[in-house]
């Protein structure tokens, strides 16, 4: 992998594959280059766009920085832009949506179209909300190194099937997982703001003009899709698309062929 140092002087690691404009991969929670969707995406955008896929801070190859701040995050996400060329296409998914678009607020002229798949808001009555407790319990569940608990949790909180809790712990992934539990935190931190069941803010991303990819499955629960659909009425450039099939776990062949046209539009 590849490092660059993100203003805070943290070294955070990404890879580069393919050929084409620029695309940079945003994972969401438990997620890093050797775990998660991030490298099968990127292999099917090979044939059409350069991606990066990066670790963010705490994962994988890439260094932590105390404290947490989501700042850093942004500077981090354009520390790899930066390393991209200046300008690049944005995917973020889950947490690294909401990370995706609190960044376009900051360096918008560098993101050139902005892709975000079931930003983890609760937006009205659908579902109980989570926000600041949800986000102290984490925090403590990680001070007291219950990792495996913190990724259960974690689950539950996006209403993944009991049965993928269940079988996910008998694989491989499920230590690897654990191992960047410590950071289910900072993910909280970013999305609990926008889990109170309250309307999201008309002015919060009014300057995020970029065209803006707005993404969900069929398959997701109510109070996700809802989500979306409000972003999209709070976003100056925004479009919704449902993917047939798909939850919050979504898979590569399914979303990239609608990436892919987007981005090239």
């Amino acid at each position: 992998m590849k490092t660059i140092i993100s203003k805070d002087g943290t070294k955070i690691a990404y890879e580069v594959s393919g050929q084409g404009p620029a695309v940079v991969l945003v994972d969401g929670a438990l997620c890093y280059h050797d775990s998660g969707p991030g490298r099968e995406i990127a292999k099917l955008l090979e044939p059409y766009f350069t991606t990066y896929i990066y670790d963010r801070r705490g994962r994988g190859e890439s260094e932590d920085t105390k404290p947490y701040d989501i700042k850093r995050e942004i500077e981090d996400l354009e520390a790899v832009i930066d390393a991209a060329g200046g300008k690049a296409f944005v995917f973020g998914q889950s947490s690294g949506a909401i990370l995706s678009l609190e960044a376009a607020r900051v360096i918008g002229a560098k993101i050139k179209k902005l892709a975000v798949y079931e930003a983890p808001m609760i937006v009205d009555d659908s579902r109980t909300p989570m926000g600041e407790e949800y986000r102290k319990r984490m925090e403590q569940l990680i001070a007291e190194d219950r990792r495996s608990d913190a990724v259960l949790m974690f689950f539950k909180s996006v209403q993944l099937p009991g049965v993928f809790s269940f079988l996910i712990r008998l694989t491989p992934l499920w230590s690897k997982l654990k191992s960047i539990a410590n950071t289910l935190p900072y993910d909280f931190a970013i999305a609990s703001p926008y889990q109170y069941g309250k309307p999201l803010s008309k002015d919060r991303w009014n300057k995020v003009t970029m065209p803006t990819w707005v993404g969900d499955g069929d398959k997701s629960p109510t109070w996700m899709r809802n989500s979306q659909k409000a972003l999209v009425e709070v976003l100056p450039n925004a479009k919704y698309y449902t993917l047939p099939g798909q939850t919050h776990a979504v898979k590569a062949k399914s979303v990239v062929p609608e990436l892919v046209k987007f981005f090239k539009a």
